[in-house]
């Protein structure tokens, strides 16, 4: 798996190499970018004076079109923009771009090392049905013409039910857009040029397709209309990525970053750089949560509370609820006693904390991977809003600058529309509720033994189940509404549609995921009142209860079904559902004599991929993140389970990607944009939650203050006596069985004057006693105290580990002097020239 160290080739399609096409015809001089390469003092190379091409002499170049050279010079509409990469001769109101004399170079350096597709000559494939209509055969046919009108060409290839269109792009787009993103200071001609990187290439012809239109629609418009029926780059050279990455046998070998980045792209093997680094950290805090988890065998016979629970035969529990219409007595949950020491122990607590202090770390080291992977692909000082405006020169000359707009009328609609789905999430959660009332009802009355006697936990396991279900189906609602909502909001880019998308999604998610786990943890059995006055669903159907042995059990048992199910049931789906359908398309066959035509139906019955493909990964992942840390302290193994699914997730997304799926398009990206955010608010999340689980739904605090004011310990310890001695019997509250309104209905009632539940009330009144008070001041008291410490924690290794280590900024700092440094000497030898040479 990737840890963050770089490795492989030293870099893909570097910004300058990225950018920096040779001008057509110029006798092999060229628009070159880079670092200045620096002499020595006892360098023997001529100093050389930098050459000025004007924009006419360029137009003049073969390759070059007419529509960009509008007068002997730019468009218009583009002048504006080469101010970073041009300035005008003096005296002149010529167009000149930098260049360097031919007979007199230094020696040059190769960057781009990736693997070129010169023998590739398609960048793109549309397919059409060759049985489509005439007034759709002439919008495409328009389409492929506008195409061609923008310096694209295209091939026809007939099969018999599909129409295949292989679309190229000419050599003077890659050039422009070299051009285009060029800056003086990266026009030091140290580099020797290499063609343009397959992933930029599909870049920027995707971008123009994207934008392209027939009859006033865009292409994804005619998609939707059936005038073309898909559209995808092709899959080439992807055999590398196949031997050394794509196999279930590499599971546990480092992944190849640099590969995975010169063939997908920055964004996706920034993904994989994650995931992996995010796998590796989980290392640690599997461990812990197992040793935790493992800790509770030690005391699973010794547990003062356990031996007290198994021993007491004579306590009988109140009946808790309609389904129960008899006393059990409390020696009957036994077992579950046990389980439940397991998870709620005085390690949680140190878990809990750890695990904050280990979401920090985790976030913190990422950025300094970040950051090396960053400067080893020379994207350290990109800029997205230049790239993407450049893109849109190169499709539409005259385009005009969309500006940055706010609408405080708009976000208000946004809002309230949002707050509107997050009620709607938490009214999912009470249908749940319902859910749970009616099953518990709905199994008393079984004729099944087990389910009568196990009510309440077949409840439990069939409401996460329900739950399960629901996260499913409101995912597929929640991606529709959050899409809705941004397009309303219009974004400017599409990667301020992302970060907008991102934050609609996530935040409907998380109410979709946590809602039900919030209920059983901080609600369950805390609003039912108490035995001979219940709260009724409806006034007919008593609310449900937690387990004999706490709530605990409960959030556990949730926790542990959701999670299961999600690493084990949604991977296998996630795995053969396009196993299946690769199989089913396939079968069509994909005979052809022409191999460029076999080629491209190969890769037409791939899966499709679609714009948010990368992000539904992203997405799925910071669920498991959230699972993996938020309520971490009722399940100590979640980042165990989060460890071995994610083993086996990075595996099955490199081979979706490679062999069953259409290539994605690339993109560039130096950062994982705003999932960063969405970690660190899970983060902080996590914090409040795990402190507000252990101050009111485990037993911790309880077991605390009996230990210290209330148990036999509290003058002193005493050796020969636990301290925890007579806590069961404290921590139940007195009912006497004749305050029953129908206590005759209730099995054995003649033989028991009284029983105990979970609570802390007075007998005679049943109103709240002092303890009750006075755990609740110390579970405040606690919850504040753990979360401004944890928080603290938090700030501070923040503040000791530094988001950028001090080597990449040295070489940043290092380059930013050179450059100056460079261009302080071409000053002074262009002042101490009498004329500079202009061509």
């Amino acid at each position: 798996m990737y840890t963050g160290e770089p490795n492989g080739p030293a870099s893909c399609c570097r910004r300058s190499s990225d950018l920096g096409q040779q001008v057509p015809g110029m006798h092999g001089s060229g628009v070159s970018g880079g670092r200045a390469e620096q002499q020595g003092p006892g360098s023997t190379g001529k100093s050389r004076r930098p050459t000025w091409v004007s924009a006419e002499v360029l137009c003049q170049q073969p390759g070059w079109p007419r529509p960009h050279c509008l007068g002997g010079g730019w468009p218009s509409s583009m002048a504006s923009s080469q101010d970073a990469l041009a300035t005008k001769a003096k005296g002149e109101d010529s167009f000149q771009i930098l260049v360097e004399p031919e007979n007199d170079s230094l020696p040059l350096m190769e960057i781009n090392t990736c693997k070129t597709e010169a023998s590739e000559p398609w960048d793109y494939v549309l397919v059409v049905n060759r049985h489509t209509e005439r007034e759709r055969r002439n919008i495409y046919l328009q389409f492929l013409e506008n195409l061609k009108g923008k310096g694209f060409q295209y091939e026809v290839k007939d099969d018999q039910k599909k129409v295949f269109c292989g679309i190229r792009a000419e050599s003077w787009i890659f050039d422009l857009y070299c051009t285009l993103l060029l800056e003086p200071e990266d026009q030091a001609p140290t580099q020797r040029l290499t063609p343009i990187p397959p992933t930029t290439r599909i870049r920027i012809v995707h971008f123009v397709l994207k934008n392209t239109t027939a009859a006033g629609d865009t292409l994804g418009d005619l998609i939707k209309k059936g005038v073309f029926e898909a559209k995808f780059p092709l899959h080439k050279g992807e055999g590398d990525l196949k031997t050394k990455w794509a196999q279930w046998r590499n599971m546990f070998q480092k992944q190849p970053i640099d590969d995975i980045r010169c063939y997908f792209g920055e964004k996706v093997a920034l993904y994989f750089a994650w995931l992996g680094w995010y796998t590796y950290m989980l290392v640690p805090a599997a461990l812990f949560g197992l040793i935790t988890f493992l800790s509770g065998f030690s005391l699973f016979n010794a547990s003062q509370i356990s031996k007290e629970i198994c021993e007491a035969h004579d306590i009988f529990m109140c009946p808790r609820g309609d389904h129960s219409r008899r006393y059990q007595r409390l020696s009957d949950t036994c077992t579950f006693a046990k389980l439940t020491h397991l998870f709620d122990n005085e390690g949680t607590v140190v878990f809990a904390i750890f695990m904050a202090l280990w979401a920090t770390v985790f976030l913190e080291i990422w950025k300094r991977q970040r950051a090396k992977v960053v400067l080893h692909w020379d994207l350290y000082g990109w800029d997205e809003d230049q790239e993407e405006m450049a893109l849109q020169l190169i499709n539409d000359p005259h385009y005009k600058l969309q500006r940055h707009e706010h609408s405080y009328l708009r976000s208000t609609i946004i809002l309230i529309l949002s707050l509107f789905m997050i009620c709607f999430m938490i009214g999912m959660a009470h249908i749940l509720v319902v859910y749970r009332v009616l099953a518990a009802a709905l199994f008393s009355s079984s004729a099944l033994p087990f389910l009568e006697e196990q009510v309440t936990t077949a409840v439990v396991v069939t409401g996460a189940l329900v739950h399960y279900v629901t996260i499913t189906i409101m995912t597929m609602a929640n991606k529709r509404v959050a899409l809705k909502l941004c397009d309303f909001e219009k974004p400017r880019t599409l990667s301020e549609q992302e970060s907008k998308f991102t934050i609609k999604f996530f935040t409907l998610q998380f109410f979709a995921h946590f809602s039900s786990l919030i209920y059983i943890a901080f609600i369950l059995g805390r609003i039912n009142g108490h035995p001979g006055k219940s709260v009724r669903l409806a006034g007919l159907w008593k609310l449900e209860e937690c387990h004999l042995s706490g709530c605990m059990m409960d959030l556990f048992l949730q926790m542990a079904i959701i999670m299961g199910l999600k690493q084990t049931l949604s991977n296998c789906i996630e795995y053969l559902k396009p196993w299946l359908a690769h199989k089913c398309r396939s079968m069509r066959g994909c005979e052809s004599s022409d191999p460029e035509l076999r080629d491209w139906k190969h890769n037409y019955h791939l899966n499709p991929v679609h714009t948010f493909s990368l992000f539904d990964e992203f997405m799925e992942m910071m669920m498991q993140y959230g699972f993996t840390t938020i309520f971490v302290a009722a399940f100590p193994l979640a980042p165990l389970l989060a460890l071995f699914s994610n083993l086996v997730q990075i595996r099955l997304d490199a081979i979706k990607m490679v062999r069953l799926q259409r290539r994605l398009v690339p993109r560039k990206a130096k950062d994982i944009g705003t999932w960063l955010q969405v970690l660190k608010t899970i983060g902080v999340l996590a914090v409040i939650a795990n402190g507000m689980v252990i101050a009111f739904t485990s037993e911790f605090i309880p077991r605390v203050v009996y230990k210290y004011r209330y148990g036999p310990c509290r003058e002193g310890a005493h050796p020969e006596v636990d301290c925890l001695t007579g806590y069961v019997n404290h921590s139940l509250s007195v009912f006497y069985t004749k305050d029953f309104n129908d206590s005759v209905r209730i099995q054995g009632s003649e033989h028991i004057t009284e029983c105990r539940y979970r609570d802390y009330r007075n007998a005679h009144d049943h109103n709240f006693s002092e303890q009750f008070w006075v755990l609740l001041a110390i579970r405040l008291a606690f919850l504040i105290l753990f979360e401004h410490v944890a928080l603290c924690i938090k700030l501070v290794a923040a503040w000791f580990v530094p988001d950028v280590p001090q080597k990449v900024k040295n070489t940043v700092l290092v380059e930013k002097y050179q450059r100056l440094r460079d261009k302080y000497q071409r000053v002074q030898k262009m002042c101490s020239s009498p004329k500079s040479t202009t061509v």
